[in-house]
C-alpha cells in the first residue's frame, strides 16, 4: 500500500480517537457543572412492527427539571397528563385520568434508568458502577455515548446520550422488547434556579395510591 494510503488512514483512525474521546469527555462535563436544568421534550417511541403491520409509533411532550443528586421531575402535558416525580426517597408516578398514584423506592429503581444518566449521578465514576459507557462517533451534529446497563435483569438493553457543546440534546432509548424511544430536549436552561419544593410530591385527594 502506498505510504500515502498508510497516512491516510493514521489521519482517519487519530480523527476516531479525538471523536471518540470528545463524546465521553462532554458527558463528564455535563454531570459535574450542570447542577440543576430545566426543559422541554418532546418523546417519540416506536414498537417493534408486528407480522403485517407498520410499527406503531407514539408521540407526547412536556416539560423536564432536575437537580443533582437524585432530584428530578418530568410532566407530560400531550397527548395525556402524567406526572413523574423524584423527591430523593421516593418515585412517584401520577395517571390524571385514571387519578392514581404509584410510589415506589428510588433507590431500588433508579440505577440502570435514563435518569440516572442525566440527574442522579455525580459524576462519570458514579455512572460506571451501574453502565458501562463507550463513546461512538459523532452524527447529526452530536456528540455521542453509548451506555450499557451492567444489570442482568435490566429492562433496557442500552441508552444512547447525545450532547452538543455540554448541553444534553437526545436520549434514545432501546429497551429489551425491542421498543425504541426517542427523547428531545429543547429550550434547555443549564444551572436554572429551582426550588426545592418542585420535587416535592402529595397525592391528590381521593387518588388511588400504590406503593410497591
Amino acid at each position: 500500500m502506498p505510504r500515502l494510503k498508510y497516512c491516510a488512514l493514521f489521519v482517519i483512525a487519530a480523527y476516531a480517537s479525538v471523536t471518540v474521546a470528545t463524546g465521553l469527555n462532554s458527558l463528564e462535563t455535563f454531570i459535574k457543572t450542570v447542577k440543576t436544568g430545566r426543559a422541554d421534550f418532546t418523546q417519540v417511541v416506536t414498537a417493534p412492527a408486528k407480522e403485517g403491520q407498520a410499527p406503531r409509533v407514539k408521540t407526547s411532550s412536556g416539560t423536564f427539571e432536575f437537580s443533582r443528586p437524585n432530584r428530578f421531575k418530568f410532566l407530560y402535558k400531550k397527548p395525556f397528563e402524567q406526572s413523574i416525580v423524584a423527591d430523593g426517597q421516593t418515585l412517584w408516578l401520577y395517571d390524571v385520568d385514571l387519578n392514581q398514584v404509584t410510589a415506589r423506592k428510588q433507590a431500588q429503581v433508579l440505577g440502570s434508568t435514563p435518569a440516572a444518566l442525566i440527574a442522579s449521578a455525580p459524576d462519570l465514576h458514579a455512572l460506571q458502577a451501574d453502565f458501562t459507557l463507550a463513546a461512538a462517533p459523532d452524527r447529526d451534529g452530536l456528540e455521542w455515548v453509548l451506555a450499557t446497563p451492567k444489570a442482568k435483569d435490566s429492562q433496557l438493553q442500552s441508552i444512547g446520550v447525545g450532547l452538543r457543546a455540554g448541553e444534553l440534546v437526545v436520549l434514545e432509548i432501546l429497551d429489551s422488547f425491542g421498543q425504541k424511544s426517542s427523547l428531545r430536549f429543547s429550550a434547555f436552561v443549564a444551572n436554572a434556579p429551582i426550588d426545592a419544593s418542585s420535587f416535592q410530591f402529595k397525592p391528590p385527594a381521593g387518588a388511588d395510591v400504590i406503593r410497591q
